[in-house]
């Protein structure tokens, strides 16, 4: 494994090990919030939790939607994306393995086309 390959395990490791990224992932591994609704649950300024779910989104440990108000307005909220990590060093070298949310239509969809079926 060349360090190009390394590189993106050391960010998500880096990303996972950031307390705020974890402040945020365990609030919205119980259910899906808005950056005000997570900035007052972790009592973290705005700024931060942007930042935070920035760098969430470049690993795609979260995703986001848009959610509409009573009075029509849209916001987005952000829910995990993934239901467990599990690292493990093996021959001094780290293997990261996410496991992923997917809903039953798209995995489905991966297997069929994983098989060639047409």
């Amino acid at each position: 494994m060349g360090d190009d390959d390394k590189r993106p395990i050391e960010d998500i490791l880096d990303t996972i090990g950031d307390r705020h990224a974890r402040t945020v992932l365990a609030a919205i591994s119980r259910e899906a919030r808005s950056a005000k609704e997570l900035a007052e649950e972790c009592e973290l300024s705005l700024p931060t939790i942007y930042r935070r779910l920035e760098l969430l989104q470049e690993h795609d440990l979260i995703v986001e939607q848009t959610a509409v108000a009573k009075d029509g307005n849209h916001y987005k909220i952000y829910e995990c994306n993934f239901d467990s990590t599990v690292i493990q060093l093996d021959d001094d070298e780290y293997k990261v393995r996410i496991y992923r949310r997917e809903n039953l239509p798209d995995r489905f969809s991966q297997l069929w086309d994983d098989l060639g079926v047409e």
